[in-house]
């Protein structure tokens, strides 16, 4: 178990350290990585919650300058753009803050990629919104692999977006309105959408075993990949703290919440968090989770060798 080389597409930051912070730095990043590493994680993709424009041009730059300064991009091979083209509905939006949810904008997703020499890996986006299948298209044409997520889409739209070239849900099962229809619904439509792999957080909190479970059986192991979506308060003790302009509690069990909005804000683990909680599971083997932990994320970003 020591040897897996755990891959996690989804880390916000790591502690204190936040990726999407307007003044955030490059030693703070470079600081920030070591952390992640030393915490298990062998690959990870740096994530940029919806943000200012300004944001994201400066602070992709400042990753890249970094993880190729230190011969990280390997193992820092890009970012994960969770936002901006996502839905700003109560919700859906989840812990985002909605003034920054802009639609689909190709030219600024081109000059975003172009002033960080590239350094986008994977792209969630809403695939109700309009336009997106177009706009994904765009994205996958320029080797970007997006996911769908923080969003209202129904079968039919997860149907086009994977017609499109989308590949992912982005944490299925979270990023949704509390109160769903018992029958047509995201989760459900998630679930039955063949085309779409699944990325769930499994750092029990996010997710009840049961629907772990049934995620895993519709989507079937190949195609389930885990991930933490570490907040940047992991590895801080238990708290209150500020968070993407949520007032959150951290509980001493590692629950991260905002409870007026009754969401969580992320989480406090680590993927090797995530891939232990899941060998408390009785359903799901070894081998299992060393695919879902490792050789699919790397595989859905073309890094498995």
């Amino acid at each position: 178990m020591e040897n897996i080389k755990y891959a996690d597409l989804q880390i916000n930051g790591f502690m204190g350290v936040d990726f999407a912070a307007p003044d955030l730095t490059e030693d703070q990043f470079i600081r920030t990585a070591e952390h992640i590493f030393n915490s298990g994680t062998y690959l990870f993709l740096p994530t940029i919650v919806t943000s200012s424009k300004e944001v994201y041009l400066r602070n992709l730059a400042i990753m890249q300058k970094a993880a190729e300064k230190h011969g990280w991009l390997d193992r820092i091979p890009g970012a994960h753009l969770e936002g901006p083209f996502i839905s700003p509905e109560p919700g859906a939006v989840g812990a985002h803050i909605p003034e920054y949810v802009i639609e689909a904008d190709a030219k600024f997703f081109d000059e975003i990629l172009d002033r960080s020499n590239g350094f986008v890996k994977l792209l969630t986006v809403a695939a109700e919104k309009e336009n997106m299948a177009q706009f994904i298209s765009h994205a996958v044409s320029r080797n970007v692999t997006v996911s769908c997520g923080h969003q209202l889409a129904s079968f039919e739209d997860l149907n086009n977006a994977a017609s499109a070239g989308a590949k992912l849900i982005t944490h299925l099962g979270n990023g949704c309105p509390n109160m769903l229809d018992r029958h047509n619904n995201i989760i459900w439509s998630g679930m039955a959408c063949d085309g779409l792999s699944a990325m769930i957080i499994t750092d029990g909190h996010h997710l009840p075993p049961t629907l772990i479970k049934c995620i895993i059986r519709a989507k079937g192991v190949d195609n389930v990949i885990v991930t933490s979506d570490a907040a940047p308060i992991a590895g801080f003790p238990p708290g209150r703290y500020n968070c993407w302009n949520n007032d959150a509690i951290l509980e001493k069990n590692g629950r991260f919440h905002n409870p007026e909005k009754g969401c969580l804000v992320g989480s406090s683990a680590s993927i090797k968090n995530c891939a232990d909680f899941l060998r408390t599971l009785d359903f799901v083997s070894e081998n299992d989770i060393i695919q879902m932990t490792s050789i699919n994320p790397l595989k859905v970003i073309d890094m498995y060798k």
